[in-house]
């Protein structure tokens, strides 16, 4: 008679973290909370016009370094009647230092024409006709929406938050648009606005790009991120 064998016994199956359960997402908003409680934009403006234009320039360009810029840009052009007559070279020279100062001032002067034709002048307050003024996609309609008239529309998803969504696994998407569409989905609409800033501040203060200051990090124990520092 054939002798029975063992059979090898089988390793627990490990278990699947579910990136996106209440309970993750909750440490998360504890811990953007905690840190940044009072986060704004960085951008410096007065009105919703001055937010539409920083907002336009700080594309592949620092918050800093548009803030240096538009400060003596607004006492200049004061109203977007200004900015809708100014010839294309001036605004140019203006805000060279910003970087890719060509299309920015060709879509600045084409929005402000279309603010002051088609809007009364006033800076729309709906996503639908935000995304008709040219140089204006998700990420800066978000920006103004949100900022300049509370109004919750998505989540602003610049660099930084684009980068810790990925870290944090609250997304796969490789795409800005995508992965504003997963954060709508995981983020409550009353957080929409503050979640944004909040991110923006904790990706330039601890995740940040080149060496994320994990050791700082109140969400370090449920960030199993390949970047991790420690």
């Amino acid at each position: 008679m054939a002798k029975k064998t063992r059979s090898a016994k089988r390793p627990a199956a490990k278990q699947k973290v579910k990136y996106t359960s209440p309970e993750r997402l909750s440490k998360i908003f504890a811990a953007l909370d905690q840190l940044f409680p009072q986060a704004q934009c960085a951008l410096r403006h007065d009105n919703a016009l001055q937010l539409l234009i920083a907002t336009i320039l700080s594309a592949q360009c620092t918050d800093e370094r548009v803030n240096m810029v538009t400060p003596e840009l607004f006492r200049k052009y004061p109203t977007v009647q200004d900015f809708a007559a100014l010839k294309r070279e001036v605004l140019e020279r203006e805000i060279r230092s910003t970087g890719f100062f060509r299309n920015k001032a060709k879509n600045i002067i084409a929005a402000s024409k279309k603010i002051v034709e088609d809007f009364g002048g006033q800076v729309p307050r709906t996503m639908e006709e935000m995304l008709t003024l040219p140089g204006v996609a998700r990420k800066t309609a978000n920006v103004v929406l949100g900022t300049a008239f509370g109004i919750p529309t998505g989540v602003v998803v610049d660099t930084h938050v684009f980068r810790i969504a990925g870290r944090l696994k609250l997304s796969k998407e490789k795409t800005p648009e995508k992965v504003e569409q997963d954060l709508i989905k995981l983020v409550p609409q009353e957080r929409w606005i503050a979640f944004g800033h909040q991110m923006i501040w904790f990706g330039r203060k601890i995740c940040q790009a080149r060496k994320p200051l994990c050791a700082d990090c109140p969400v370090e124990s449920i960030c199993d991120s390949a970047d991790k520092t420690v």
